[in-house]
């Protein structure tokens, strides 16, 4: 280390004062960078890798119409109770790339950047983690939401993901592609049936329609969760003697709908079957100790499912750096 002396501090003084700076001020300054850097977590179930990819969040404005079967005053409280506002509702999305060694499966494909400006951010994590799209393989989807299924094409309808067999649950696919169900629909879903027809359109002959429960890739299997759509489905990704359970929308947000299983959100098309699929798989990742990852939980949306009360809790995991 070179030795400071009392005449290199003068004349540091001497330079500082020529230039202007008050004596004790930093001579430099950092604009704030006013975003984050990227949102890309990795970890492993048995020889799998897996790596998470965010891709936005939407803070929905909340009413009495949210949760069908609770006072709002109840839901309110619930989100006090984790510091969150009483009638804003973050909504974070969160997809899954699996690296078994022979294949690259995604399961979901995110918002595309299509639904709000909060939520687009999957395209550039999957670079910013080093993974070409043209390298996926194979996508699993869970059902036929859009911000699940409208990072399939970019806005323009290019196909994103060029190179993969797409899978998709056989029995959501029968409700969403049905003329006659489309016509009966309310506008507010009508929407959606129109979304799906958008997105599969022209790459319908090529879309892999798999039966609930059945395997999709070498270690991920299918699980039949229905009631937040007709067909919508869960995974199993199994590695050895690891298991990881992918919630997909089995919950909303953790802290309402784990905490409170037996609430209904509006969002789910059938609010009791969908908490009779809910309490099963909380149940069974509860009992086994299993990890989970939740398609809307806090990125980066893994962790486990404990027992609480009449009700579950959701515990993250500590942030590992190394895998």
């Amino acid at each position: 280390m070179a030795d400071i002396t009392r005449r290199t501090l003068l004349a540091g003084s001497a330079l500082a004062a020529a230039a202007g700076i008050p004596p004790g001020s930093a001579a430099a300054t950092a604009p704030a960078a006013g975003r984050q850097f990227a949102g890309v977590y990795r970890y492993k179930v048995g020889d799998y890798e897996l790596t998470a990819l965010y891709d936005g969040v939407w803070n929905l404005p909340i009413d009495e119409t949210f949760v069908r079967n609770a006072a709002f005053a109840d839901v309110r409280k619930a989100l006090n109770d984790v510091f969150l506002p009483p009638d804003t509702l973050p909504i974070p999305f969160t997809t899954l790339v699996v690296n078994t060694g022979s294949k690259l499966v995604l399961l979901d494909t995110g918002t595309g950047g299509q639904l709000i400006g909060t939520a687009g951010s999957m395209g550039s994590n999957l670079a910013a983690a080093g993974i070409d799209p043209k390298a996926i393989d194979v996508i699993v989807i869970s059902h036929f939401h859009p911000d699940h299924i409208n990072g399939l094409k970019t806005k323009d309808d290019e196909v994103v993901f060029p190179n993969a067999e797409v899978n998709v649950p056989a029995p959501e696919w029968d409700y969403w592609m049905d003329d006659g169900t489309m016509s009966t629909a309310p506008d507010r879903i009508k929407r959606y049936f129109l979304n799906v027809r958008r997105v599969f359109g022209s790459i319908a002959k090529d879309v892999r329609r798999y039966a609930p429960g059945q395997e999709v890739a070498p270690g991920i299997a299918t699980i039949p969760a229905f009631g937040h759509t007709p067909g919508h489905c869960a995974f199993v990704v199994a590695s050895g003697s690891q298991q990881m359970l992918a919630l997909s929308d089995i919950t909303n947000h953790p802290w309402l709908f784990v905490r409170h299983p037996e609430w209904q959100a509006v969002i789910d098309m059938d609010g009791a079957m969908a908490v009779k699929s809910r309490r099963k798989l909380l149940d069974r990742a509860a009992a086994d100790r299993m990890q989970v990852q939740g398609y809307h939980f806090p990125f980066p949306a893994c962790g486990h499912i404990a027992r609480a009360d009449a009700g579950y809790d959701f515990v993250p995991v500590m942030w590992q750096p190394t895998l």
